[in-house]
């Protein structure tokens, strides 16, 4: 994806909380997600893109005649209660609509534009937002190599990374079902746990429930069982990116992480930020592949220069926790990460034509996880286990307590943003959940 007019930093809208500093919602983002107004009935979703504090209503834009062909086409595409008829529609489509959006809502549109795009606009605070597409699949991946070798030292002293790793962008089988859309409940899992010293195991709530700092891939046109997705195509089978906390209850998965890998310890609960920020979006913050190792011998089908060039991401993410006595006292959230996907060891390309190249085939509103987005710097450790070294260093709250994993109460807030000289910052939104107790048993 090129750089091309709806990216000019200098561009400003006619809706002035889109030209607001630090706003995640500027006219070059345009990011789109799942609304309904709260005072509507409970079935009345619709697809939707923020700009400022608003949501603008693609339906309503639609019925309004400002939009033509394909464009408009578009738009009535984003009736349905998910994204995926308008994520399956290709990447030609996504930009008529973005580059028509974008027209409407510049500063020099003229008044009756203003007057009928205002119409079709809420105000974020006074709708409710849904999971942005149906995931029929969902898949995590392990991209970030410095999250692979802290983990591995822990669980594995002497061997903490296989030895497939910088050959294969390793993933495993999420469970769809427990996706949840930001500002929902995470109710603390129950499993079975293997304590020190004992010789069998034990059943009752996690104790050492943790985050992962992850970006969510929404596969946007899929392909036909068969045939795999070549790397220079990889792109256009992707309608955008959210942010994603993958949940883990660290100690049941050391019980029973051998010999398949996660399961229980996974599959309670994945929370997902509601808006999808296009490819268009983020071609501004494309950066040159980074290897530590300095490993450049990719199968073929893995490499090119123009992956290696330019086939990274700067999004930068941070994350961290209010407690509950913080959140009494008016405090906010306490940053303990801030890391970047431009760490990830594999990019989104090579993600979507390993994943297909055994002929697998992916659909529309399919999900990609990228893994766990550490760094190499200890404060960018993307998880607690990381962080608090599995536990045995904790972490000091503003509240006076300490935290080596989460308790119940905390309120774990994630963010992501792209920003640079020369390109106008974008945002993706929150990503939000409160921990739960754990439901006996």
């Amino acid at each position: 994806m090129t750089l091309n007019h709806t990216h000019d930093p200098a561009t400003r809208s006619w809706l002035a909380s889109a030209n607001a500093a630090g706003t995640d919602f500027p006219i070059q983002n345009l990011p789109f997600g799942i609304f309904k107004p709260k005072a509507t009935p409970a079935l009345d979703w619709r697809a939707g893109i923020a700009i400022g504090s608003d949501v603008l209503d693609l339906p309503a834009l639609a019925a309004t005649g400002l939009l033509q062909g394909l464009a408009l086409s578009t738009a009535q595409a984003g009736a349905a209660d998910a994204l995926n008829p308008l994520m399956a529609i290709g990447p030609a489509a996504w930009q008529a609509l973005r580059h028509a959006v974008f027209a409407l809502l510049k500063a020099d549109a003229s008044a009756a534009v203003q007057t009928q795009v205002s119409a079709c606009l809420h105000g974020q605070a006074d709708v409710e937002m849904r999971l942005p597409a149906r995931v029929g699949d969902y898949t995590d991946f392990y991209t970030s190599i410095h999250h692979a070798t802290h983990i591995g030292k822990l669980f594995r002293p002497d061997n903490p990374l296989m030895p497939n790793y910088t050959w294969v962008p390793i993933g495993y089988h999420g469970r769809s079902s427990s996706l949840q859309v930001s500002g929902h409940g995470l109710r603390r899992p129950n499993g079975q746990t293997m304590p020190p010293g004992a010789t069998s195991p034990t059943f009752g709530p996690c104790k050492r429930l943790d985050w992962e700092v992850e970006l969510g891939v929404f596969v946007g046109t899929g392909n036909a069982l068969g045939e795999p997705i070549a790397l220079g195509q990889a792109e256009d089978h992707v309608f955008g990116i959210c942010l994603l906390n993958d949940w883990s209850a660290r100690d049941i998965q050391a019980w029973e992480y051998q010999p398949l890998g996660p399961f229980l310890a996974k599959n309670f609960s994945t929370t997902l930020s509601p808006w999808v920020v296009t490819m268009e979006a983020l071609a501004p913050y494309r950066v040159a592949m980074e290897r530590p190792d300095n490993k450049w011998d990719d199968l073929p089908y893995l490499a090119s220069d123009a992956n290696r060039q330019q086939g990274a991401l700067d999004i930068q993410l941070d994350i961290g926790i209010a407690s509950e006595a913080m959140r009494q006292q008016g405090q906010a959230t306490h940053v303990l990460c801030t890391t970047s996907y431009r760490h990830a060891y594999w990019t989104l390309a090579q993600m979507v034509t390993h994943h297909t190249v055994n002929g697998c085939n992916l659909q529309p509103g399919d999900l990609l996880g990228t893994g766990t987005l550490s760094g190499p710097e200890s404060t960018q450790a993307g998880a607690l286990i990381e962080l608090t070294q599995g536990g045995k260093l904790p972490v000091a709250m503003p509240d006076g307590s300490q935290r080596t994993f989460l308790l119940d109460g905390d309120e774990v807030t994630m963010r992501g943003w792209c920003q640079r000289d020369g390109a106008a910052r974008i945002g993706f939104g929150d990503c939000r959940a409160t921990v739960l107790p754990a439901m006996s048993i």
